[in-house]
């Protein structure tokens, strides 16, 4: 029997990515258990079906494999062990501390928030996490037909991210075949971490496609235009509000802050003087003990992050950052900032603005034209950010909470920041194998980035490659 490959998700949209690998008639693995979100949580379903069941077996499944922990890749593993999944889930060694953070949120927000029910669910999720050192293999499945190994490479997306590769060996026919995930793949300069590397080789590539038509600025050109757009925003007082994932994105984002706020002291002038009087607010308990974890974790963190930390820099916790925790202070701080005069900018999650606290904000300030909105991430079809990108910038509205608001703020979007690789990176990734893979399977992009993938793909190829959208 040939491997096979079967998509629970991630194969139509940009969410919910679930992949299993069969690797002979008794053993499969899966590769990531995520969320959908956006209008792929219908996509088509009877009403009332959020797509959170697992609908396929598992009685096959060895192990469950984590490419990251972003919610649309691991925001269904409640329901894959309520579903009477017992395996092992391997991950990096910094998912296997970023992981119970992420689960546990979910966990308090979509079941219960007793904290007894909590901590007995989270000694499970514990009890089943297998982290992984990069570059080792581990043997999943070790049988009298079949051995499957599996290997974590850095991804380069958010931290502990990895691409996986499978070394699937036939003891019967003496075939062995080489598999790769990509999961999400970093672009390469992003703020602290290390660009991925492709492998010597593969034969078959699953590769994601998130922005698989485009191509971002470059990194010093984005930074330009993120203090371009701040400085515009704040000459006249008002908040910039930054709706951001509370993993990846926000400390990204305060890395790059802070090397604005670095430069801009040494220099003179009005833009100056703005940055020396502004306070940055992390208003997001998840964020800020992402953020904790991230300056834990610094061992991962790329040569140039490295040299800020020799050099007595805080890239993650500079002077004028503010974290807020309790929840009466964070409706103060929206009350305060929507009143204007002090130029602020505010993160706070979610970063597609479907809840948490960024919510409060906008419906506080997306009237007044002193303020303003700037995204920095993905918004997916459906979701309230999408719309306020879409529609912002014409003076149209948004539906949140049950109350449609009237978009007078400023509406920016910086693409440049996106933690995805982009359409030449991809390519790249895959080209630069020694041995490039027989076929790539495109998913986790919507079908116009997919199918421009795939035409760039078949022509830098000449052809070679058979590319499956």
């Amino acid at each position: 029997m040939s491997i096979q490959i079967v998509h629970h998700g991630g194969r139509d949209g940009v969410t919910g990515s679930c992949h299993r690998l069969v690797v002979d008639p008794r053993h499969a693995v899966l590769v990531d258990c995520g969320l959908f979100q956006g209008e792929e949580v219908s996509n088509g379903r009877p009403p009332g079906d959020d797509r959170l069941r697992i609908d396929f077996p598992i009685d096959d499944v060895a192990a469950l494999v984590v490419t990251h922990v972003h919610i649309d890749h691991v925001g269904r593993i409640p329901y894959l062990l309520a579903a009477g999944f017992k395996g092992p889930i391997l991950c990096s060694e910094a998912s296997a501390r970023l992981l119970p953070i992420v689960l546990a949120d979910a966990f308090a927000l979509n079941f219960s928030r007793d904290a007894r029910l909590v901590e007995r669910y989270l000694k499970i999720i514990e009890s089943r996490l297998v982290a992984l050192p990069y570059r080792q293999w581990h043997t999943i499945v070790d049988s009298a037909s079949t051995r499957c190994r599996v290997r974590l490479q850095r991804a380069g997306h958010i931290l502990g991210s990895a691409y996986v590769e499978f070394d699937v060996a036939n003891r019967e026919t003496d075939q062995r075949t080489r598999v790769l995930f990509s999961g999400d793949l970093g672009a390469p300069h992003a703020p602290l971490l290390p660009a991925p590397r492709p492998p010597w080789h593969a034969d078959i590539v699953v590769l994601e496609s998130t922005y698989g038509d485009r191509n971002h600025p470059d990194r010093r050109q984005r930074r330009a235009q993120l203090r371009q757009v701040l400085e515009h925003a704040l000459a006249d007082g008002g908040t910039v509000i930054v709706p951001a994932f509370s993993i990846g994105r926000t400390q990204e984002l305060l890395y790059e802050l802070e090397d604005i706020l670095h430069r801009a002291a040494g220099e003179a002038g009005d833009s100056a003087a703005v940055w020396r009087n502004l306070k940055v607010y992390l208003d997001s308990p998840l964020a800020s003990r992402f953020t904790d974890e991230y300056q834990r974790l610094a061992r991962f963190w790329d040569a140039e992050a490295h040299a800020r930390l020799r050099s007595g820099r805080s890239p993650l916790a500079f002077e004028r950052l503010i974290a807020i925790d309790d929840h009466n202070v964070h409706l103060a701080n929206v009350d305060r900032l929507a009143r204007g005069g002090q130029p602020a900018i505010v993160i706070a999650a979610s970063g597609m603005c479907a809840g948490g606290r960024v919510v409060d904000y906008l419906k506080a300030m997306l009237g007044d034209p002193r303020h303003d909105v700037l995204f920095v991430g993905y918004q997916a079809a459906g979701t309230p950010g999408r719309a306020i990108q879409q529609h912002g910038p014409r003076g149209g509205h948004v539906d949140l909470d049950g109350t449609r608001l009237r978009i007078r703020a400023g509406i920016h979007t910086l693409a440049g920041y996106s933690a995805h690789a982009d359409r030449d990176d991809l390519t790249r990734f895959v080209l630069r194998m020694r041995h490039p893979p027989r076929e790539v399977r495109l998913v986790h992009g919507d079908r116009p980035a997919r199918e421009a993938l795939a035409r760039h793909l078949t022509d830098k190829s000449g052809g070679r490659i058979r590319v499956v959208v």
